[in-house]
């Protein structure tokens, strides 16, 4: 049902009944559509079937203006029509959310939501199970750069941005937590979170590097790009420190691209250019702080 204080604008995937009193044969009140709803679908380019007039677009229209519309056609085959038009069903505004939702899948509503209501949608969000910090919402092919974590946590309203028809909301599972190791490793890519948790000792082991092997100047530059929605940190990590008990363990996160220098670099432009071949193979499975503002350079 829509809110009665929403002007509801029509869209590909409603069903709307359109009835002339005194002439049933111009009614569209009962048509088979698809939708088990009796009534003309608008079809993906905006149109409605009716009879004698055939096609007529309705894409945008209220109800109120279609009815107009339909009032002045149907007047050159009818005196002083009475048309009435009545949405029957709501399906132009759609929204996709997958992942750790407790009710996933496409979702409509009757006007455009913001984030947080459209995540509503699908019920709440398995916390347990969720990486927040690898959520996203894919808008027009494009993943925009939310942060999720600062959203549901911290009640940061800046990143309750407002989605437009067809957004996808993702929130992935802790079991897809995924970490990036390049450069002096023997198995470079993607190392994963073992119970939502990877140290960065634990995750250069697994990219096939002996920490035993490399020189005190590879060891303490260890350089980590951090993305967080919009926004991101470059870190530097000194690793032979972790590894001699003069630190304290470095735990990653899901997102996190670490760089093992073959060398001693001077500065993060040197790292960022010695990383953009590997970036650009991943540039799919990054976040959008990363794509934006290193694949751009």
């Amino acid at each position: 049902m829509l809110h009665p204080n929403i002007t509801y604008h029509l869209g590909a995937g409603d069903v709307v009944s359109v009835s002339v009193y005194m002439h049933p044969n111009l009614s569209a009140a009962g048509v088979t559509n698809g939708s088990g709803i009796p009534g003309a679908l608008v079809t993906n380019q905006g149109n409605i079937q009716l009879p004698v007039l055939g096609l007529v677009h309705v894409a945008g229209m209220t109800t109120a203006q279609l009815r107009d519309k339909l009032t002045e056609l149907y007047g050159k085959f009818v005196v002083n029509p009475d048309v009435t038009v009545q949405l029957q069903l709501a399906h132009s505004i759609r929204y996709y959310l997958l992942g750790e939702f407790t009710s996933p899948g496409l979702k409509y509503s009757d006007r455009n939501l913001s984030l947080l209501d459209a995540m509503a949608l699908g019920g709440t969000v398995n916390f347990s199970d969720a990486d927040l910090r690898g959520a996203y919402v894919v808008q027009d092919g494009q993943k925009i750069p939310v942060n999720f974590h600062q959203l549901i946590k911290d009640g940061k309203l800046d990143q309750n941005i407002p989605l437009e028809s067809g957004d996808t909301v993702v929130i992935p599972s802790v079991a897809t937590m995924r970490a990036f190791i390049f450069g002096a490793v023997t198995k470079p890519g993607p190392v994963p979170f073992i119970d939502g948790r990877l140290g960065l000792l634990q995750a250069l082991t697994a990219a096939g590097m002996d920490t035993t092997s490399l020189t005190n100047a590879q060891l303490s530059d260890i350089r980590i790009i951090r993305s967080e929605g919009a926004g991101g940190e470059l870190i530097t990590v000194n690793a032979q420190a972790i590894l001699q008990g003069r630190a304290a363990p470095f735990y990653l996160k899901s997102g996190d691209v670490v760089f093992v220098p073959q060398t001693a670099v001077s500065s993060w432009n040197q790292v960022i250019q010695q990383l953009l071949p590997s970036l650009q193979a991943i540039s799919g499975v990054l976040n959008p702080f990363v794509s934006i503002k290193y694949l751009s350079q």
